[in-house]
């Protein structure tokens, strides 16, 4: 990516997520105390994820699990319905204003993932993370997916995880401000076809 495109990019990821913030700011607030009675927990949840350069930033959700007697998390009926929709991801509206992440780029991962790719694999670092991209519409049913797998985490490392970069990899490669635009409007249609 030149210079001029990042910081087109960047502009572009400052004027939207302002935008969207005034928008849904209400509905994110709405959505947040529902998330607390439904959970009882704060309804934000934050998670360490590895950002641009393997740079760790705190990444902002919707809560949408909640803690059972045996210590472990359960997503509730309401936390499966925003998943589903996306909107548990819409605190990252913050991210992108604070410059942790981009509205379109690779999916930030936890740890042990994008921070141990290495030669040309790593240039999916070399970007901000996106709310969305090329893998998040490629797996759009990655849960559902997931769900079926004998063991979800070989399958996922080995099969989504390496599918995943290749993608990321294409989307960089292949850089311009109107695939991201085509990106967002994709991830969009799909969020209401979901309805």
């Amino acid at each position: 990516m030149s210079a001029r495109e990042v910081l087109v990019k960047r502009s572009f990821d400052i004027v939207l997520s302002l935008l969207g913030l005034m928008v849904l700011g209400g509905a994110m607030v709405g959505l947040m105390v529902l998330a607390f009675l439904d959970t009882g927990q704060h309804g934000i949840f934050k998670q360490q994820r590895i950002g641009q350069f393997g740079k760790p930033f705190h990444i902002y959700k919707i809560r949408t699990l909640r803690q059972t007697p045996d210590g472990s998390t359960k997503a509730t009926a309401f936390g499966r319905f925003l998943r589903r929709m996306k909107w548990d991801e819409l605190p990252q509206l913050w991210n992108v204003l604070k410059g942790d992440m981009s509205f379109v780029g690779p999916r930030p991962d936890m740890e042990g993932y994008a921070d141990r790719l290495e030669g040309e694999d790593r240039m999916v670092l070399s970007v901000k993370p996106g709310i969305t991209g090329y893998a998040t519409l490629h797996f759009k049913d990655e849960e559902a997916l997931l769900s079926t797998q004998p063991n979800p985490k070989h399958y996922n490392d080995t099969v989504l995880w390496p599918k995943k970069v290749e993608l990321n990899k294409a989307y960089i490669a292949q850089y311009s401000l109107y695939k991201d635009i085509v990106i967002i409007l994709k991830t969009i249609g799909l969020s209401f076809r979901k309805r």
